[in-house]
């Protein structure tokens, strides 16, 4: 396998790091990618404790485990979100507080910037092997995560949006996430967005817009999941090749979409992942109708060689057979760049 096989922990977080790291592995995972949720990575701890990475890389070790990035989509939603009751669900309470949103940004724009320190000082002690992937592509460390959005509620453009306000939406969250954005620059660390409804990017367009916003931050960059753009109708193979040197973590992580109406349509008609009827659901990487062979071909194309990191969500599989066969569909997968031409023994000497 060309690249480092890695499982997402954000929906294992019930589990502590100690029994899914040997879980992972026996699933058949080399890495982690460790959300800041549960006990898989602690921010505040990892800046306050000598000794916290390196016990976290020896736990990892006596697993047979790496990791490449960690993840903070939960306190990054709350940067430039139009904050409510719904987030208090999503946070700590150090992080909530009183609920004021605008303490709630406040506190939450100052753990992002403290998540760049921390992975700093998490993948400077990493092993070897681990720095020396790093290194080959880019020396930096990754944090991949959300940002939230001051505009998603204005998605459907009904009631009009008053003139103006989309463009205010996207320099109100280059306001908010530049200064993050520029501790993540000192650190040497990358921010990956994962392209997602409810973001400020959610689609290739509203990419564009973003980075325009930021004026193309040299700390911004994508987490790619293509299942977020699959049911929408969103081209994701254009955005490889669009945004293919931004591409700084890969979510492989399908999603099906029927060939049909249905009485719940894109939108989810209010109704729960994995209802019967729904228009589309999360599935098993190699179950739904993503083209992953063409993602491979094109991150060959980008030069992309960082991990492949199975995010899994199926609502009617359980996860355990899930994650071995997405495991598994990965490695059958992934393939290495060839040296030469296909042909090239045609050639006379």
């Amino acid at each position: 396998m060309a690249r480092p096989l890695c499982l997402f922990t954000g929906q294992w977080a019930d589990l502590s790091l100690e029994e899914l790291g040997g879980l992972a592995a026996s699933m058949g995972y080399e890495g982690l990618e460790l959300a800041c949720w549960g006990d898989h990575f602690d921010v505040q701890r990892a800046l306050g404790e000598a000794d916290y990475c390196e016990q976290h890389w020896a736990l990892l070790a006596s697993k047979g485990l790496v990791s490449y990035a960690i993840s903070s989509h939960l306190v990054g939603q709350a940067v430039a979100d139009r904050v409510d009751e719904r987030h208090q669900s999503i946070l700590s309470e150090s992080i909530w507080g009183d609920g004021d949103p605008s303490g709630v940004r406040a506190r939450a724009a100052e753990e992002m910037k403290d998540t760049a320190r921390a992975a700093r000082k998490f993948y400077d002690c990493a092993p070897d092997e681990v720095r020396a992937t790093l290194e080959a592509n880019g020396g930096h460390a990754v944090v991949n995560g959300f940002t939230g959005s001051p505009i998603w509620h204005l998605l459907y453009l009904f009631p009009p949006a008053a003139p103006g306000s989309i463009e205010a939406g996207f320099e109100e969250f280059a306001s908010l996430w530049t200064p993050i954005l520029d501790v993540f620059t000192e650190e040497n660390v990358k921010f990956a967005l994962e392209v997602h409804p409810t973001e400020i990017a959610f689609d290739l367009a509203s990419s564009r817009r973003a980075l325009a916003a930021l004026d193309g931050h040299p700390a911004f960059g994508f987490n790619f999941d293509p299942s977020h753009f699959g049911y929408q109708g969103a081209d994701y193979l254009g955005f490889l090749r669009e945004f293919g040197d931004r591409i700084y973590n890969v979510h492989m992580k399908d999603v099906w979409w029927s060939d049909k109406p249905e009485a719940a349509g894109v939108f989810g008609g209010h109704e729960s992942f994995g209802t019967d009827g729904r228009f589309w659901d999360f599935c098993s990487v190699g179950r739904g109708k993503i083209d992953f062979e063409g993602i491979i071909r094109q991150l060959n194309h980008s030069g992309y060689g960082g991990p492949l990191t199975v995010e899994w969500e199926d609502p009617g599989m359980h996860r355990e057979h899930g994650a071995r066969e997405s495991a598994e569909f990965c490695k059958k997968l992934d393939f290495e760049v060839s040296p030469q031409a296909f042909d090239a023994a045609f050639a006379e000497d």
